[in-house]
């Protein structure tokens, strides 16, 4: 397994999208799409992205500049929950003792003055030392019991909002068109007027929330556009479709990125 570099960038621990490319066994570009996937989900739920990734720029050996990727030790989270097996350990330990080692020594106090500062700062060292083992205790039993990645199912029994058939259609690698067309085939629902309704069987069930929008034209006629978005039950049920068409979620599928 590669040494991972970790750098100190004005008090932030930061890792190389490149190094970790190598240390995963990825090329760097498939990485770069993993982590623009992720940032792009961040943005949307309100999360800072630069928490977990800082986008920045290297150049090539003929001189191109290229884009990468100053990843914290959060990102590392994110990227290491996405694999498994021996590589995903191996990677999981590497960077978790390669981060704690540098927290270590940012940790470490300057030099006292006199005794009393020298006493002050042995009893404050002892008290960080004594919480990084602890720390250090906590993520080797991650390591050793292979902590479980969320599913997609984990994560919508999660939620209680409400999303549009485009924002489930991301979560598979569909467009809003196509999981409605699905829809349609499924008889779950039909088009009027170019607008997508529920078959009544499907309406009583809570799997939509709908609200009208009344839309006055230039020409002064009015008209009406019924805006629909799917609870958590109702992405449950969608998930069940797609599940049985052998459409799966990205963040189950064993390699997304490939």
């Amino acid at each position: 397994m590669t040494q991972l570099n970790i750098v100190n960038n004005q008090g932030k621990l930061l890792a190389d999208s490149r190094d970790i490319a190598t240390m995963i066994g990825k090329q760097h570009k498939h990485l770069l799409r993993d982590i623009d996937g992720y940032m792009s989900v961040l943005i949307e739920s309100n999360f800072g992205p630069n928490d977990f990734f800082i986008e920045t720029t290297y150049k090539d050996s003929i001189g191109r500049t290229l884009k990468r990727y100053d990843i914290t030790k959060l990102g590392c989270d994110m990227v290491a929950n996405k694999m498994t097996g021996q590589k995903g350990v191996l990677f999981t330990a590497t960077y978790v003792s390669r981060f704690a080692e540098m927290e270590r020594k940012m940790a470490m106090p300057n030099l006292p003055q006199n005794y009393k500062e020298a006493l002050v700062a042995l009893v404050d060292q002892v008290d960080k030392n004594e919480k990084l083992h602890t720390e250090n205790l906590m993520l080797e039993q991650r390591v050793r019991e292979y902590e479980p990645k969320m599913t997609y199912l984990d994560q919508i029994l999660q939620s209680k909002d409400t999303v549009t058939v485009t924002q489930i259609a991301k979560d598979y690698g569909l467009s809003g068109t196509a999981l409605n067309q699905i829809l349609h085939e499924e008889k779950v629902q039909y088009k009027q007027n170019d607008q997508w309704l529920l078959y009544s069987k499907h309406q009583d069930k809570g799997y939509t929330k709908s609200r009208t929008i009344d839309i006055h034209h230039n020409s002064g006629e009015r008209s009406v556009r019924m805006n629909t978005r799917w609870t958590q039950p109702g992405r449950l049920f969608i998930h069940g479709i797609l599940s049985k068409r052998g459409i799966i979620p990205f963040m189950d599928r064993e390699n997304p990125g490939a």
